[in-house]
């Protein structure tokens, strides 16, 4: 069986790890990765799932002591999407063979060009940029303004549109003279598009987008094929870099936290709980570790995987992973636009959900009581919490089973980390930074 699925999805492997954009995508969100890390653990802190623990605390830091920790976290998660478009134009630069730097820098301004510079609080409408448009909720848009703002770049600077300067004058100046016809035709062009988006009742592209992905959940209900096919969206937007949960949510959640406030109501009176599906469903037996139950993922990286990449991947986002937080592992594997993952990625969470669905309509596990568990707590417990021992047999289960769905993906994905890092070992990186390499004479 594996070797049938490796001789169908090695070849694609080969293809994708060839193809210029999804290197670009992939090796962009390395630049966030190590921060989302780091951002990881002041974020699990703030939320430790042991009662008691935010009033233990506040005894000797105050109330608000939780928002000291949330300023590393805003300071990686909520810009992450600033680190993704630089990222990825400083990468896609270079496959397009043009200066990385400038590169990067025309990415980040062609998105930030088409950006709303507004925040609306109530009735109150203030200039500023929103944190929700920097965030994950605009990756999406910065992929995209990403590529075609280096690709203007790279068209016109390939034509020869450039200035350029007598040999005496210092490299780094003459760089930055040729940089100013193609970044002012790719500003002209972002420009243009702003204003073609103010004109319609989007106002801007980033409305616009995010409206369009919710329309086709407006009808999603209270039942297992809405369920499912909730999930299904979740993580098709997430694969392309758009926080699905955020879109998502915006339409199902409201439905969700309703049934469970139903069966909270019904448990306080001690009557049958009427609904399977609630917010505590979604959150406790849907995935283990955060989208795509990438828990299971992770323990499949550490037990079955050689390459030093995964190894080391799998073992820093591993405690974040055990708390709900996946960062990490989305865009540092990467998941994002990662065909190879992508059928796992959407196969577990469907499988959990259904399991889950059949156990608890035959009575095999107890429904969720609708009582609120914090979203950090950690599997297994979460699911005793939530409803007894059954429940937290069955997260386990799910959580093995996940583990063998991943396998055969990540170990065809580790193969090909293997091979890249036996070919770097026998050849010198030249794009390392050697003080060496350093001169003042350009200045």
């Amino acid at each position: 069986m594996l070797s049938k699925l490796e001789s169908v999805l090695m070849p694609l492997a080969e293809k994708i790890g060839k193809n210029k954009y999804l290197i670009a995508v992939r090796d962009g969100f390395l630049l966030s990765m190590p921060l989302l890390i780091v951002g990881s653990f002041f974020l699990l802190i703030a939320n430790f799932p042991i009662p008691g623990w935010s009033d233990f605390w506040a005894r000797f830091f105050g109330e608000n002591w939780t928002s000291y920790f949330s300023k590393p976290t805003d300071a990686t998660f909520t810009i992450m999407a600033i680190l993704a478009v630089i990222g990825i134009g400083y990468s896609f630069a270079e496959q397009m063979n043009v200066d990385k730097l400038f590169g990067a820098a025309i990415a980040m301004v062609c998105w930030f060009l088409i950006m709303p510079y507004e925040i609306i609080s109530g009735d109150t409408t203030v200039t500023g940029i929103p944190l929700g448009w920097v965030g994950s909720k605009g990756i999406f848009v910065g992929i995209i303004v990403a590529f075609l703002s280096v690709h203007i770049y790279a068209w016109v600077n390939k034509k020869g549109w450039v200035i350029k300067m007598p040999d005496g004058v210092p490299p780094t100046v003459s760089k930055s003279f040729s940089a100013l016809i193609p970044a002012g035709v790719a500003v002209l062009v972002f420009f243009v598009i702003n204003i073609v988006f103010a004109m319609t009742p989007y106002k801007d592209a980033f409305t616009f987008i995010f409206t369009i992905l919710q329309t086709p959940l407006l009808k999603l209900g209270n039942t297992l094929p809405a369920m499912v096919i909730a999930y299904i969206f979740l993580h098709f937007f997430w694969f392309f870099g758009v926080n699905g949960g955020s879109v998502v949510g915006a339409v199902f959640n409201p439905i969700l936290q309703t049934l469970s406030a139903d069966n909270l109501a019904a448990f306080q009176a001690g009557q049958a709980l009427p609904n399977i599906i609630s917010q505590q469903f979604q959150d406790l037996f849907a995935t283990f570790g955060g989208c795509g139950s990438t828990l299971s993922l992770l323990i499949a990286m550490l037990l079955f995987c050689h390459s030093k990449r995964i190894k080391e991947l799998g073992k820093l986002a591993f405690i974040p992973g055990v708390f709900g937080i996946n960062e990490p592992i989305v865009f540092g594997l990467p998941i994002v636009l990662n065909p190879m993952i992508l059928i796992p990625f959407m196969l577990v969470p469907t499988i959990n959900i259904v399991i889950s669905y059949v156990c608890m309509s035959i009575g095999l596990v107890p429904l969720c009581s609708g009582v609120a568990i914090p979203w950090t707590m950690p599997v297994v417990l979460s699911g005793f919490l939530a409803t007894g021992w059954q429940g937290a047999v069955l997260q386990l289960l799910l959580l093995i089973l996940g583990v063998f769905i991943y396998m055969p993906f990540i170990k065809m994905m580790d193969k090909q980390y293997l091979a890249d890092e036996a070919k770097a070992a026998d050849s010198k990186d030249d794009d390392d930074i050697d003080f060496d390499d350093l001169s003042f004479d350009d200045l």
